[in-house]
């Protein structure tokens, strides 16, 4: 699957986090984005596009999905992107559900590793610490690197809510803050595994590449998205402070609709739909 993603330069995603008290949909037609770094390709190509339709200004950085959430129940920002649920502290905040894709966990390893596929329940031991060796699922005598994402990460809540279920991580794994980051250490380390976006997993601005494991025998592919058959499925979501409103409506209608279905198969995802009316 091809990968559009823009990704903004970590300089300028910390300078815009500075910048998001400042600048609301309130003042100037200035519309603020701020969450996932998996929904990221999205909301920026359709920030591009709607500004061009409408003449708002969109704001987008990638600075993780707790911190966008955070950011619209503090009023500094006015859309969350996030690849995860609400947590129910959060949801005890009067926020507004748009769900505006269905997306995959991919389990990625080193293109040399000849394992082609594991179970959820070999998966969770690894991440556990239980299982050290590829050998013990059926690969070489290499000890197995676990690479993990930081706790601000919906990648990671939403891998510790489907392949954890209540078992603790590994405290000893290498914990790393972006999606790009897991796959360049996963590319260059033999015995790395690691889960980013299946959207992800193809990098157009690389030739380091990585290769993604089976899980219960199915492959992370759009159809299995579709029907529901690979098990680390979730849906990535915008929220706003009560029902949206005025541009951040706007906006929203239009990344649910069919204009930006063709964005959003590229970037490796799979559309919703649904126009503006919230999912809850």
């Amino acid at each position: 699957m091809a990968l559009l993603k823009r990704a903004l330069p970590l300089l300028g995603a910390m300078a815009l986090a500075l910048a998001l008290g400042a600048c609301t949909a309130s003042e100037g037609g200035t519309l603020t984005v701020a969450g996932s770094t998996t929904v990221l390709p999205i909301a920026e190509i359709a920030a591009e596009d709607f500004e061009e339709e409408s003449g708002v200004h969109v704001l987008v950085s990638g600075l993780g999905s707790s911190a966008g959430i955070e950011a619209v129940i503090n009023g500094t920002a006015d859309v969350a992107t996030s690849s995860r649920d609400l947590t129910q502290a959060e949801a005890k905040e009067g926020l507004s559900q748009y769900a505006v894709a269905h997306d995959g966990i991919a389990v990625i390893v080193n293109d040399a590793n000849p394992v082609d596929g594991i179970s959820l329940d070999e998966l969770r031991d690894i991440y556990a610490g239980k299982i050290e060796n590829w050998s013990e699922v059926g690969g070489p005598d290499l000890a197995i690197q676990v690479v993990n994402r930081d706790e601000a990460s919906g990648t990671r809540e939403a891998f510790r809510a489907i392949v954890m279920r209540g078992t603790p991580f590994d405290r000893t794994a290498a914990v790393l803050p972006g999606t790009g980051q897991v796959r360049d250490v996963v590319a260059r380390t033999p015995g790395a595994i690691g889960y980013i976006s299946i959207g992800f997993v193809e990098n157009r601005f690389t030739s380091a590449t990585v290769k993604t494991l089976d899980v219960d025998g199915v492959e992370p592919t759009e159809a299995n998205l579709e029907s529901s058959a690979y098990p680390l499925s979730r849906d990535l979501y915008f929220f706003t402070k009560g029902p949206a409103e005025g541009e951040a409506k706007a906006f929203i209608d239009y990344v649910r609709s069919s204009a930006m279905d063709e964005t959003i198969r590229d970037a490796g995802y799979v559309p919703v739909g649904k126009g503006g009316e919230a999912d809850g």
